[in-house]
Protein backbone atom coordinates (compact mmCIF):
# COMPACT_ATOMS: atom_id res chain seq x y z
CA UNK A 1 0.00 0.00 0.00
CA UNK A 2 2.94 2.35 0.52
CA UNK A 3 4.51 1.90 -2.63
CA UNK A 4 1.30 2.19 -4.46
CA UNK A 5 0.96 5.62 -2.70
CA UNK A 6 4.49 6.34 -3.20
CA UNK A 7 3.60 5.49 -6.84
CA UNK A 8 0.61 7.70 -7.20
CA UNK A 9 2.13 10.27 -5.58
CA UNK A 10 5.25 10.24 -8.56
CA UNK A 11 2.98 9.90 -11.32
CA UNK A 12 1.10 12.78 -9.54
CA UNK A 13 4.19 15.33 -9.92
CA UNK A 14 4.99 14.35 -12.86
CA UNK A 15 1.85 14.95 -14.44
CA UNK A 16 1.68 18.69 -12.44
CA UNK A 17 5.05 19.48 -13.81
CA UNK A 18 3.37 18.20 -17.54
CA UNK A 19 0.56 20.44 -17.21
CA UNK A 20 2.78 23.48 -15.66
CA UNK A 21 5.30 23.00 -18.97
CA UNK A 22 1.93 23.38 -20.73
CA UNK A 23 0.53 26.44 -19.34
CA UNK A 24 4.34 28.45 -18.76
CA UNK A 25 4.71 32.16 -20.44
CA UNK A 26 4.29 32.12 -24.07
CA UNK A 27 6.15 35.19 -25.80
CA UNK A 28 4.31 38.09 -26.77
CA UNK A 29 5.97 40.19 -30.09
CA UNK A 30 5.64 43.93 -28.82
CA UNK A 31 7.33 47.14 -29.30
CA UNK A 32 7.99 49.39 -26.14
CA UNK A 33 9.18 52.69 -25.92
CA UNK A 34 10.22 54.48 -22.75
CA UNK A 35 13.69 55.18 -20.56
CA UNK A 36 15.87 52.41 -19.85
CA UNK A 37 16.07 52.79 -15.95
CA UNK A 38 18.18 51.50 -13.11
CA UNK A 39 15.61 48.92 -11.65
CA UNK A 40 16.73 48.28 -7.90
CA UNK A 41 16.78 52.86 -7.41
CA UNK A 42 13.55 52.73 -9.47
CA UNK A 43 11.62 50.45 -7.36
CA UNK A 44 12.86 50.73 -3.78
CA UNK A 45 13.01 55.04 -4.30
CA UNK A 46 16.56 54.89 -2.49
CA UNK A 47 17.20 58.31 -4.57
CA UNK A 48 15.79 60.08 -8.03
CA UNK A 49 16.06 57.22 -9.93
CA UNK A 50 15.53 59.00 -13.65
CA UNK A 51 16.98 60.66 -16.23
CA UNK A 52 20.51 62.61 -16.43
CA UNK A 53 20.11 63.26 -12.37
CA UNK A 54 20.70 59.77 -12.25
CA UNK A 55 22.70 58.15 -15.17
CA UNK A 56 26.13 57.61 -13.51
CA UNK A 57 24.83 55.65 -10.65
CA UNK A 58 22.58 53.95 -12.97
CA UNK A 59 25.73 53.04 -15.08
CA UNK A 60 27.55 51.78 -11.88
CA UNK A 61 24.35 49.86 -10.80
CA UNK A 62 24.15 47.77 -14.32
CA UNK A 63 27.82 47.09 -14.50
CA UNK A 64 27.16 45.73 -10.91
CA UNK A 65 24.91 43.27 -12.00
CA UNK A 66 21.68 45.20 -11.01
CA UNK A 67 19.17 44.28 -13.69
CA UNK A 68 18.08 46.92 -16.01
CA UNK A 69 14.52 47.76 -17.14
CA UNK A 70 11.85 49.69 -19.69
CA UNK A 71 10.08 52.85 -18.10
CA UNK A 72 7.16 52.55 -20.75
CA UNK A 73 5.70 55.59 -21.45
CA UNK A 74 2.55 54.48 -20.09
CA UNK A 75 4.37 53.33 -16.93
CA UNK A 76 4.29 49.92 -17.13
CA UNK A 77 7.57 48.19 -16.31
CA UNK A 78 9.29 45.47 -18.75
CA UNK A 79 11.94 43.97 -16.93
CA UNK A 80 15.07 43.16 -19.78
CA UNK A 81 16.03 39.95 -19.86
CA UNK A 82 18.31 39.53 -22.86
CA UNK A 83 19.52 42.58 -24.81
CA UNK A 84 19.75 41.27 -28.71
CA UNK A 85 22.22 38.89 -29.74
CA UNK A 86 23.95 38.91 -26.49
CA UNK A 87 24.34 35.97 -24.20
CA UNK A 88 24.81 37.77 -20.59
CA UNK A 89 22.30 40.23 -19.42
CA UNK A 90 24.60 41.00 -16.16
CA UNK A 91 26.65 43.96 -16.57
CA UNK A 92 26.28 43.60 -20.31
CA UNK A 93 28.51 46.27 -22.32
CA UNK A 94 25.18 47.20 -24.46
CA UNK A 95 23.03 47.80 -21.47
CA UNK A 96 25.17 50.14 -20.02
CA UNK A 97 25.91 52.13 -23.57
CA UNK A 98 21.91 52.83 -23.52
CA UNK A 99 21.15 53.63 -19.68
CA UNK A 100 18.88 56.07 -19.13
CA UNK A 101 18.74 56.69 -22.71
CA UNK A 102 14.78 56.93 -24.52
CA UNK A 103 14.85 53.81 -26.50
CA UNK A 104 12.34 52.37 -28.81
CA UNK A 105 12.20 48.58 -28.40
CA UNK A 106 10.77 44.98 -30.44
CA UNK A 107 11.18 42.31 -28.10
CA UNK A 108 9.50 38.71 -26.77
CA UNK A 109 7.20 40.09 -23.81
CA UNK A 110 6.69 37.07 -21.22
CA UNK A 111 4.14 38.02 -18.64
CA UNK A 112 3.98 36.27 -14.86
CA UNK A 113 2.85 36.66 -11.47
CA UNK A 114 2.70 40.26 -12.71
CA UNK A 115 5.80 40.74 -14.02
CA UNK A 116 6.81 42.04 -17.18
CA UNK A 117 10.23 40.34 -18.79
CA UNK A 118 11.37 41.41 -21.90
CA UNK A 119 14.15 39.92 -24.95
CA UNK A 120 14.66 42.70 -26.85
CA UNK A 121 15.59 41.72 -30.59
CA UNK A 122 16.25 44.78 -31.68
CA UNK A 123 17.01 48.75 -30.19
CA UNK A 124 15.15 50.54 -33.15
CA UNK A 125 15.45 54.09 -32.32
CA UNK A 126 18.08 55.33 -29.14
CA UNK A 127 17.01 59.05 -28.15
CA UNK A 128 20.18 59.57 -26.32
CA UNK A 129 19.25 60.49 -22.43
CA UNK A 130 16.03 63.13 -22.79
CA UNK A 131 14.96 63.08 -19.66
CA UNK A 132 16.92 66.59 -17.82
CA UNK A 133 16.45 65.98 -14.17
CA UNK A 134 20.01 66.87 -13.31
CA UNK A 135 18.47 70.70 -13.45
CA UNK A 136 16.06 69.59 -10.85
CA UNK A 137 18.30 67.03 -8.59
CA UNK A 138 21.57 67.81 -9.10
CA UNK A 139 23.34 64.74 -10.03
CA UNK A 140 22.68 61.58 -8.18
CA UNK A 141 24.09 59.64 -6.19
CA UNK A 142 26.36 62.79 -4.92
CA UNK A 143 23.77 65.31 -5.86
CA UNK A 144 21.08 68.10 -4.09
Amino acid sequence: MKRLLISAFTIGLIGMASLSQATAATAKRVHVTGEVIDTWCYVTEIMYALGTAHHQCAVWCAAGGIPVSILSEDGTVYVVLRLEDDDSSVANPAVLKIQTHDVTVDGDLYERDGVNYLFVTQVADDNGVVNLTHEDYGIQPFGE
